[in-house]
């Protein structure tokens, strides 16, 4: 029988004793220094608002949870321990609904932000410039704002950037003073190539190239690092490098195997294509409405991207007036995919994984054991190789901002009674399947995971340490959703939220600011809810989403237009150029072919269509999905001819409790109930009355979100500033944006793009003439 090598077998199968790391990770103690913080003052407190990509509440010891092995967080840990942690924070199931969120204070469904923008989707479904958004707001108080990093709010400058009307101007005209981060959504592929334009694709799948016993087919002990800037070095293995090829990339540079340094750059290293983490492409505004791109060939846009990330926060924030308060968004691009191994010296010598010369290289792929297991194992020792990292990083963000100080032992000493700074972090949406931490302590469920409204997809770390939180360390129980970081750092800069939003639109947010100065208080919010669905795809559009599978969550979606993003998920694609034996040519259009293909060649595949809308309200206690799928016909004979049946709209009802060590999750088979389309069998007295509540909820929530996806085509159409009533204004902003991002001659896809054809012309504007004077409700009551 094979075996799986035991150092992998003993990370997977580890007890829960390394959870004894939390009690190493303590954030400060009597007799550590003093740091040395900007000393508070009777101005505004200043804002650190810190993002991470694809973390769930499952890696965190300091929840109870982190499976058998956890990755290392000394330093979320010491921000938990100087501030509060909020047990029940729920965000969206997906980065992009979550975001805007944050910085609208309102539900998707409030948005039409529905799901992670793509190339494909209409500006519709993306942040209105109309907006009183978070940056906007605070500036009425004073502040200025800078957004670092990721937090793919927004379409992409690829190809026409048809849903990105203002450009590389655009996080300015949503409000920020300053941006210095990526419009994607995620970091590129890894380059397979690892720079070099002589071999093929597939040759180095780590990013760079392996050292012999790693790869000895291709692998190189010695050679020359090249840099962007035409300088390079010799390079060879030794016990401080153990591979040449890696050291090279983590310092920016290109690795020639087996070469000696030359005068001239070498023609086949290829510096413009983007390496996963390595490299970045960031696109910079400024106040005045300058604007910059840097890409890959720029030696700042070369190195770590969580390192990068940090360096660009911390080079902001020191330019600074002293005297203005400021808010500054820092999103971490971890640990999104694609996995890739970080630099060795942002990880400790003791971490699991950190000198396995098997880890990310071909020879992991021969083990002796299924490639989808071993693929599974190296992904979760990866990614608390990522999480440790980002850690690291986080910690030297709050340090280099004077917030904290490191302690003789490399703690970190965090002490912000003493600061004049808020410091929030949050996960974004839950763990990506493929990095979910599925054993005890927490024993979350892969399969429903980022992209589903189920625990182990929302429920999120939410830390918030500052100078005015009273007894600092307490875990806040009630629960709280995404939108309402937007009311609670409106609060802590002091802007009414009465005088600055429109009564006729209120937000979703609640308060939070409460929970941090009187302990003890009780719950603000009664029901936490959160939902995705389906973006405005753009009929313009000559990229066509087609059908990919994620395996390890038994879905099968058509949201990515092209392989590449399909593989960097982890995926299977079944579009054009699949490979697949008996996949067309041109691909399948939709899931209901996959699904006949791959039950011709497994009848028990279990393998469903993502649903088309998916929605979760929860008293705490009790949890209400509500799901909206389509359904097809089969055929196995021949599966070009599935069909689309109909859609099915099903409710399931769970209990659930966020306890440790082991919470009660929504996970498959453990519903209360399940009925289509609602639930009308017989329940416990304590369960109907908990169903009838969330129902009720639930039903309101799914007629707002009718109204705002027909809004502009039924309801008001003509109102592209969503201010209840068509006039000159909406004329001046449409003059305004059919100027922009022409194609053609014609403006591509905006907010006044009212019959979503994917411009924005002169059939928008007689929509406008047409209702001139017409004044419309901005919900359904």
């Amino acid at each position: 029988m094979n075996k799986l090598p035991r150092s992998k077998l003993s990370f997977l199968l580890a007890a829960g004793a390394s959870a004894v790391l939390l009690a190493a990770c303590s954030s400060s103690n009597d007799s550590a220094p003093e740091p040395d913080p900007v000393p508070p003052t009777t101005q505004k407190s200043n804002i650190l608002f810190v993002v991470i990509d694809d973390f769930g509440l499952d890696q965190l010891t300091s929840y109870g949870y982190g499976g058998a092995v956890p990755p290392k967080t000394p330093n979320l840990t010491a921000i938990a321990k100087a501030g509060l942690q909020f047990r029940q924070a729920w965000s969206m199931p997906t980065c992009t609904p979550t975001r805007a969120t944050f910085f609208t204070g309102r539900y998707p469904s409030s948005t039409n932000i529905l799901n992670a923008v793509v190339s494909t989707d209409l500006a519709n479904s993306e942040i209105s410039p109309y907006e009183v958004t978070l940056p906007k707001l605070l500036r009425s108080q004073g502040y200025t704002s800078a957004l670092i990093g990721k937090m793919h709010l927004t379409g992409t400058d690829l190809g026409t950037a048809a849903n990105l009307p203002y450009g590389h101007q655009t996080m300015w005209k949503l409000g920020w003073d300053y941006f210095d981060g990526y419009l994607d959504g995620a970091p590129y592929p890894i380059d397979t190539r690892a720079g070099l334009s002589n071999l093929a694709e597939g040759t180095h799948k780590c990013g760079f190239v392996s050292n012999t016993t790693m790869d000895p087919t291709n692998g190189a002990d010695s050679g020359a690092c090249y840099f962007v800037t035409n300088s390079c070095e010799p390079i060879s293995r030794s016990a401080q490098i153990p591979t040449p090829g890696r050291s090279c990339m983590e310092r920016g540079g290109i690795f020639d195997p087996g070469q000696s340094c030359q005068s001239s750059l070498p023609t086949h290293l290829d510096f413009t294509t983007q390496n996963g983490y390595y490299t970045g492409e960031f696109v910079q505004s400024w106040p005045d409405g300058r604007t910059r791109k840097v890409g890959a060939t720029d030696p700042s846009a070369r190195g770590y991207r969580s390192t990068m990330e940090t360096d660009r926060a911390v080079a902001w924030a020191a330019q600074q007036d002293q005297d203005t308060p400021w808010m500054m968004s820092v999103g971490y691009s971890a640990v999104h995919a694609p996995l890739q191994v970080p630099p060795l010296a942002l990880i400790s010598e003791t971490t699991p994984g950190r000198n396995d010369n098997l880890l990310c290289s071909p020879a992991s792929d021969l083990e002796g054991v299924p490639g989808q297991i071993t693929g599974l194992i190296d992904d979760h020792i990866i990614t608390n190789l990522m999480v440790e990292a980002m850690d690291k990083e986080i910690g030297r963000l709050l340090v280099e901002l004077k917030l904290a100080t490191w302690n003789p032992d490399g703690t970190l000493n965090y002490q912000p009674e003493k600061t004049n700074t808020v410091v929030v972090v949050m996960g974004d949406n839950g763990t990506y399947v493929n990095s979910v931490k599925f054993t005890a302590p927490g024993q979350f469920d892969p399969t429903r995971a980022k992209g589903f409204p189920y625990q182990t997809g929302v429920s999120v770390p939410l830390l918030v340490a500052g100078p005015m939180v009273e007894q600092p360390g307490r875990e806040v129980s009630h629960q709280v959703s995404s939108p309402d970081l937007y009311q609670l750092f409106a609060e802590i800069a002091g802007a009414d939220l009465a005088t600055q939003v429109p009564s006729n639109r209120p937000v979703d947010a609640q308060p939070m600011l409460a929970y941090l100065t009187t302990p003890g208080h009780g719950a603000i919010r009664t029901l936490n809810f959160t939902e995705m669905g389906t973006n405005f795809t753009n009929p313009s559009t000559t990229a066509t989403p087609q059908p990919c599978v994620l395996e390890a969550a038994n879905v099968c979606f058509t949201i990515f237009p092209n392989k590449a993003l399909c593989d960097d998920q982890s995926g299977i694609w079944y579009g054009a150029g699949s490979g697949l034996a008996g996949v067309p040519a041109d691909g399948f259009s939709q899931c209901g072919q996959v699904m006949s293909y791959r039950q011709a060649l497994d009848a028990d595949d279990q393998v469903d269509v993502l649903p088309d809308s998916q929605k979760a309200v929860s008293d705490g206690l009790y949890k209400l999905v509500r799901l909206d799928r389509k359904t097809y016909t089969t055929d196995t004979a021949n599966p070009i001819n599935a069909s689309y049946l109909e859609n099915v709209n099903t409710d399931e009802l769970y209990q659930i409790d966020m306890a440790v060590p082991n919470p009660k999750l929504d996970r498959s088979g453990s519903a209360i109930a399940v009925g289509s389309p609602v639930i009308t069998a017989p329940l416990p007295a304590d369960a109907q009355q908990a169903y009838d509540k969330l129902k009720a909820e639930m039903d309101t929530r799914d007629q707002v979100a009718r109204y705002n996806y027909l809004y502009d085509t039924v309801h008001c159409p003509g109102d592209g500033n969503r201010d209840g009533v068509v006039d000159q204004t909406d004329l001046a902003n449409w003059t305004e944006l059919s100027q922009l991002n022409l194609y053609e001659g014609v403006a591509q896809s905006s907010w006044y793009d009212f019959n979503h054809d994917g411009k924005t012309d002169a059939t928008d504007r007689a929509i406008i003439e047409k209702n001139m004077g017409k004044t419309c409700s901005l919900s359904p009551t």
